[in-house]
């Protein structure tokens, strides 16, 4: 877009020296040179390369001078191979009017912003007429190019051509706007550049932007629609180079700028603005560069892996709570931020224009909508703007005021005042933040009742937001470094606010039917919406950032007008806004002690209420998929008998109650089979009738009761478990040591995710089973051929028809980009968690072996499984289970739980899976 200037290009390539030493090649072997002249010529490209990606080390961060190199690399070949053909190949004394060629750049080789491993974009222009001269030429240059080894993207056309394509087809529209001319007839190229801007820009300005912009909106939905996405596409994603390339050419277009800097000259810029358009370009430029020489090809995504190494080569370095990785990630996403603030603030302007010419011309010329006052702000065109250019800096309180009316009024800001904020942003300080007024429209703004999240998005793209809260700006454009989050720390926060109001307004009641409940019976929703602002504020900093959170919530709460009683109940879900979910998916919820310590933790009924809500939002708005009804029937079976608990005092039934009441709820519910309740009572045994949900066990019974009358020795049933979303196999058998790792191992092997499981011994001696799976994805199976291959499998593996170590170890990860990550095996140890069992949590890289290798150690370690819960957080999974030893026993510490320990690490290791994988 604007020309950089390279140092030292004769030390890239030296084109008259080649060119010299090409002639004398030409001079010595005559029509038989050409292999020595691309070697030659290869030669130079190589060295060129070289010597770029020398300078790319040295100055890591010079994306424009890396770019602007290897154009200039590309334009010398390009001429000199130019020459080479009219010269020695294809030369005549007297050429006529219709063998005239001109070399145009286009694409990014166009604007001279190539990346090492970018096409080579050419396009021939030709006289008035294709001559077989000019044929001749253009083919022996592109083969000469190929030979090198260049991705050449090319056309030959007339400027008739040219001119007439252009006006059918945007994408060459878009490659004539930006041609550059590199060698050969000046006068033709002038020519079709004069013609283009009579003939195919003049009078279609509006008709280019409606298409530049749908062309744009397109791809920000392939490729994701938010400049958050953990993985970002350098070139292609939402806030990449792309969208800065959308501006220049509408102003080209509209404006006929020659480079990015005259946008400035034609108001569509402020100086300020286009500086931060260069620097988020020489940012961008630089990554593709570094994405391109790691990877030797054109890569534009910028991976896990990838992220870890251009962090390193950018000069990166660790920080307290903060790794080189996430400090690299989070200036990308303050670039990508900054290039869609520039974007709206642009179109806007360009909107405006184009609403001035209408305004001037035909039937309504002259008439224009009054503005109405609001407050001071003008209103008008569904926008609010600011009266005067010194509005904020009189009162710099009215930077928070004009969102707050926006939200409130649901109004859109005017892109000029979203400019003036920008500027301003800076003029609030601490006697600011302190303001009683300011305070109270921000908490006003916070809990609006109309759409928060989209003002606090523009709030928070001015800057506003972090200069108000300054613990949020720490937090700004911050990722965290794992497979899990989605989006940035700020971008998740604001996304849990938008879900709060959704869930106030009913919008969500089929998701989250609970919460929608809930929401209306807190005393104080401000406390809702304050906690879902400050549950992640501490993130970043070194130390636990629910502890420190905590912290920052009793400074910040009465500063935004909260009680104290507010206060104490926001800085306690700060402190235990993960303890809700923690608690439900790795903790057996049949455990009478793990509601007592739950609700020793929570206390009171409005807290229980309040936490409910948060980790709801605080799920959901983790990313797509995050949220499901697994969790969701989790989560509500905690709340439910938490509640009651509270309510109460205790239980509402002992445990001979309890069981006698779902006796009764299983008889009603299978109906003529109710018999089976009574026959089948004590061979289950009390825990079982507690464990299990009233469904399960009337599914259950029946399955029993057919596999013991048909004398079955194995029976496994697979059924799509809709209330879960998820499969329910249960599967009863004689029981015996083991029993447990294989069946996980048979259902890992037919492609299944154990998400929980029940184990039980009948007086009998037979084990009866339930397990929850669902594929990969996060579904349940549900089609015929999946259930009778999860039971085929299961059948082999207890049957020992399969080896299963070697081939679940050859089984590909679930998240094949998840070695990107550090992830060691970590195994604790609770006894204080139940009464009855030894609790052994398992936190390991995710791997569908893993809870077989797991499973298995504990049966050779000698220990009973009665239960397991399992978590994923992206790469990483969370096992848990519920165990005994032999006698029944808990597991004391010492010698043994150490042994034990080790040999779970061992069997999570990447170190095991490589040798199983080997084996």
């Amino acid at each position: 877009m604007n020309r950089v200037r390279i140092p030292a290009q004769r030390a890239i390539i030296d084109r008259r020296d080649i060119a010299d030493r090409l002639a004398a090649l030409v001079g010595e072997h005559g029509d038989k040179a050409r292999p020595k002249i691309v070697a030659l010529l290869k030669q130079a490209l190589e060295d060129g390369r070289a010597e770029l990606a020398r300078r790319l080390e040295e100055k890591p961060s010079a994306g424009h001078e890396c770019a602007g190199g290897h154009a200039f690399l590309i334009d010398q070949l390009v001429r000199i191979i130019h020459d080479h053909a009219i010269t020695h190949l294809y030369a005549t004394a007297n050429r006529s009017q219709a063998e005239r060629l001109a070399i145009m750049a286009v694409g990014g080789y166009g604007r001279a912003e190539m990346a090492p491993q970018s096409d080579v974009d050419i396009a021939f222009l030709v006289g008035g007429k294709r001559t077989p001269w000019c044929e001749q030429v253009v083919e022996a240059m592109l083969y000469m190019m190929w030979d090198l080894g260049l991705k050449v993207g090319h056309s030959t056309r007339t400027v008739d051509e040219a001119l007439r394509m252009s006006k059918e087809d945007l994408t060459i529209r878009t490659a004539m706007l930006e041609s550059r001319y590199v060698w050969g007839d000046q006068e033709l190229f002038d020519e079709g550049s004069r013609r283009f801007d009579a003939e195919v820009v003049r009078g279609n300005e509006r008709n280019f932007v409606t298409d530049k912009l749908a062309e744009r909106n397109a791809r920000h939905k392939r490729m994701g629609d938010s400049r958050y996405v953990v993985e970002p596409n350098v070139k292609d994603g939402k806030g990449g180079l792309r969208d800065l390339h959308t501006l220049y050419w509408i102003g080209k277009f509209i404006h006929r700028v020659r480079s990015a800097s005259e946008l400035v000259d034609v108001g569509l810029f402020t100086p300020a603005e286009y500086r931060s358009f260069r620097r988020a370009e020489n940012f961008l430029l630089a990554v593709r560069c570094h994405l391109h020489v790691l990877t030797g090809r054109a890569e534009d995504r910028l991976t896990f892996d990838m992220q870890r190494r251009i962090a390193e080569r950018m000069k990166f370095a660790d920080r307290p709570g903060k790794s080189s990785v996430e400090r690299f990630m989070q200036l990308y996403f303050l670039h990508a931020r900054r290039v869609g603030s520039l974007t709206g603030v642009f179109l806007a302007h360009i909107d405006e224009q184009f609403a001035a010419k209408s305004a001037r011309s035909g039937f309504f010329a002259g008439w224009k909508q009054k503005a109405r006052t609001l407050k001071g702000y003008r209103i008008f065109g569904g926008k609010i703007a600011a009266p005067s250019d010194d509005w904020f800096r009189k009162d710099p309180v009215r930077l928070i005021e004009v969102f707050q009316l926006a939200e409130a009024e649901e109004l859109e800001v005017h892109p000029e005042t979203m400019r003036q904020a920008t500027r301003d942003s800076g003029l609030i300080d601490n006697a600011v933040r302190k303001d009683a007024r300011a305070n109270a429209l921000f908490l006003d703004l916070l809990t609006g009742r109309n759409d928060p999240e989209m003002v606090l998005r523009w709030m928070n793209e001015t800057g506003v937001f972090g200069k108000f809260v300054p613990d949020f700006g720490k937090v700004n454009a911050q990722m965290q470094f794992d497979m899990y989050h989605h989006y940035t720390v700020d971008e998740h926060t604001i996304r849990a606010i938008g879900l709060l109001n959704k869930i106030e307004k009913g919008e969500l009641t089929a998701d989250h039917p609970r919460a929608s409940r809930l929401i209306h019976k807190v005393n104080s929703r401000r406390v809702a919406y304050v906690a879902a602002l400050l549950h992640d504020i501490a993130k970043g900093r070194n130390g636990d950032h629910s502890i420190l959170g905590a912290e920052v919530a009793k400074e910040l709460c009465p500063r935004f007008g909260l009680t104290e009683s507010e206060t104490d109940i926001v800085s306690w879900l700060v402190l235990n806004h993960l303890l809700m979910s923690h608690t439900a998916q790795k903790r057996d919820l049949t455990d009478p002690k793990t509601i007592e310590d739950f609700v020793a933790q929570v206390q009171s009924a409005e807290r229980l209420r309040h936490l409910a809500i948060l980790t709801a939002v605080d799920i959901r708005a983790v990313g797509p998929g995050t949220w499901n009804s697994w969790k969701g029937q989790l989560l509500g079976e905690l709340y439910d008998v938490s509640q009651e608990r509270l309510r109460l005092g205790h239980m509402r039934h002992g445990r001979e109650q309890r069981v006698t009441a779902k006796q009764q709820q299983v008889a009603e519910l299978l109906g003529d089979k109710a018999g089976l309740v009574d026959k089948l009572a004590r061979t289950l045994g009390d825990a079982y009738w507690i464990a299990e949900p009233v469904d399960i066990i009337a599914l259950n019974l029946v399955h029993y009761a057919e596999a013991r009358a048909a004398k079955h020795d194995l029976s496994v049933h697979c059924e799509f478990y809709e209330a879960r979303g998820a499969t329910l196999v249960t599967v009863i058998a004689a029981d015996h040591p083991g029993l447990f790792y294989r069946i996980a191992g048979g259902i890992h092997l037919a492609g299944g995710n154990i998400i929980d499981a029940r184990i039980h011994t009948t007086r009998q001696g037979w084990a009866l089973d339930n397990f929850l799976v669902q594929d990969p994805h996060g579904n349940p199976f549900a089609e015929k051929a999946q259930l009778d291959r999860l039971e085929k499998s299961i059948a082999d593996a207890l049957a020992n028809r399969v080896d299963l170590a070697p081939r679940l170890a050859q089984r590909p990860l679930p998240h094949s980009r998840s070695k990107a990550f550090d992830v060691s095996p970590q195994v604790l140890f609770d006894n204080k968690a139940s009464n009855r069992f030894t609790v052994i949590e398992v936190n390991a890289r995710d791997r569908p072996a893993l809870l077989n290798r797991l499973a298995r150690a504990l049966f050779e370690s000698r220990l009973v499984v009665h239960s397991a819960h399992i978590t994923n957080y992206g790469e990483r999974a969370a096992d848990t289970f519920y165990v005994t030893d032999l006698t029944g026993g808990k597991l004391d510490a010492g010698e043994r739980m150490n042994r034990i320990e080790a040999r779970l690490i061992e069997v999570a290791s990447d170190e095991m899976q490589e040798k199983l994988e080997n084996a």
